[in-house]
């Protein structure tokens, strides 16, 4: 039964990383977006959203029966709990994804107004930091796992300060205030990204060592 349930097992493992790799994908289709105003593009991301719903809804099933009919214990019971957290933060990601294409969209409406470099610098930050928790996932590494929770402190900083820029500007240009939203809701949805990134991090943590990092508290189990 160990031999059956490791083989189930190993094709979650393979399921996770797609998605992941399908995530990551979705995210950069919809920065590009942005950055390009490219809508048809934008919508691409909306409509390919679906496969990752499907995908997140097949593994959380995978994961159950695994539970229901193989009762697992230490590391296997661990990769389980961390298997269905870490689902459900990649479903979240591309749901970010598409917030970001809709954004995309909706600065159709404004061709003249470039978008401000710090969302070029929070894009490059998001998007490693997704990047490398999918590495430190596939590789089982913990000290690129752990590097994670550094690297979010930076772009919730980021965020702070274009809230900052983006009032200030529609106190200034109120006739801009639709334009300076979606900003605004495009860095809130790359520091959202830059959390559920953190998020599969401390996972990742309590995958190989069975450690609870949350909320700045650690707890080591027993």
């Amino acid at each position: 039964m160990n031999v059956h349930m490791h083989r189930e097992i190993d094709a979650i493992k393979m399921q996770i990383l797609e998605m992941g790799r399908l995530a990551e994908d979705l995210l950069e289709k919809s920065l590009l977006a942005l950055v390009s105003r490219d809508a048809v593009l934008a919508e691409e991301v909306i409509q390919n959203d679906h496969e990752i719903d499907m995908m997140e809804l097949r593994i959380e099933e995978e994961c159950l029966k695994i539970l229901a009919l193989h009762q697992p214990v230490a590391v296997d019971l661990r990769f389980m709990v961390a298997v269905l957290k870490i689902n459900n933060d990649l479903e979240r990601i591309a749901d970010l994804a598409v917030n970001i294409a809709d954004r995309a969209k909706d600065l159709q409406h404004f061709p003249n107004e470039e978008i401000p470099v710090e969302i070029s610098t929070m894009k490059t930050k998001s998007q490693a930091m997704l990047r490398d928790v999918i590495t430190s996932l596939m590789e089982l590494n913990e000290p690129l796992a752990r590097d994670i929770f550094e690297r979010d402190d930076a772009i919730d900083a980021m965020h702070r300060q274009m809230y900052q820029q983006m009032s200030a500007k529609i106190q200034a240009t109120p006739e801009k205030t639709d334009y300076y939203i979606s900003i605004l809701s495009v860095s809130r949805y790359l520091e959202r990204v830059s959390d559920q990134a953190t998020n599969i991090a401390e996972d990742v943590v309590y995958l190989i060592t069975g450690d609870i990092v949350r909320h700045g508290i650690k707890r080591i189990r027993n």
